[in-house]
């Protein structure tokens, strides 16, 4: 495995069992040398992604860019909810739109999914809707981030290359000014890229405490976007619209 498959297994397996021995992590990666994991170990803990604890062993920093799905569900739940009933109703019937992995995500599957619409979506959340469904529901091939319940690869770029949407709703990590809209993904990065350019208008799903921050892979600029939140903030509002139920 190159570098970043084996961090990204690392980060996979922590997701789950949230706290391990560094001998201990290395049994579930025998493949991986403890001296190349030790390697992988600082690399991660100097992106901020996992902390070292007393005894020697690791876990998911608390700011870490990647939590498991059910984890950021509830994280800022109430502001997820909002921006999940603004974004439904920028969706009208016989439209085609594409709803992005994601926790508010999500949310809006939810909200949409008794709508005559047609929806294309790279999240595997889709599977837990259990209400009533009106929607056309197409989900894209790939390979699948249990952490993220989300659809990438060069796979899901083949399929997502034939479409084009009239409003996409994607799931961000940071939006900021000057470094745009970022994930600590490279597969979700090049994929909401893509997403964006095959899109009439693209809406980004976020919740204030994620304004002015940024991961380490940047998807596209800050710009020719919509911006659907829980608040207003002037300085973004500078360079995208932004959407929410609240004055200015």
């Amino acid at each position: 495995m190159i570098p970043y498959e084996r961090q990204e297994t690392i980060l996979q397996i922590l997701s789950k069992q949230e706290l391990l021995k560094i001998d201990e992590l290395q049994k579930l990666i025998p493949d991986v040398s403890i001296s190349t994991l030790r390697r992988d170990l600082k690399e991660l803990e100097k992106s901020n992604k996992i902390e070292y604890l007393f005894g020697g062993a690791v876990k998911l920093s608390e700011n870490n860019g990647e939590v498991s799905m059910r984890k950021k569900v509830d994280l800022n739940r109430e502001k997820k909810d909002v921006i999940a009933r603004i974004a439904a109703s920028q969706i009208h019937d016989g439209e085609t739109v594409y709803i992005d992995s994601g926790s508010t995500c999500s949310l809006l599957l939810r909200e949409i999914v008794s709508k005559k619409i047609t929806i294309y979506t790279t999240s595997t959340s889709v599977f837990n809707i259990s209400q009533e469904i009106s929607a056309q529901i197409i989900l894209t091939g790939g390979s699948y981030n249990p952490l993220i319940s989300s659809l990438s690869g060069p796979l899901t770029e083949e399929c997502l290359q034939m479409l084009y949407f009239d409003k996409s709703f994607i799931g961000v990590n940071g939006i900021d000014i000057e470094k745009g809209v970022t994930t600590p993904n490279i597969s979700e990065a090049t994929k909401k890229k893509l997403i964006k350019s095959h899109s009439r208008a693209t809406y980004l799903m976020c919740d204030s405490t994620k304004f002015h921050k940024f991961s380490n892979i940047k998807a596209f600029d800050l710009k020719d976007v919509y911006v659907v939140s829980d608040k207003f903030d002037k300085s973004i509002n500078t360079v995208s619209d932004i959407i929410t139920d609240r004055k200015k």
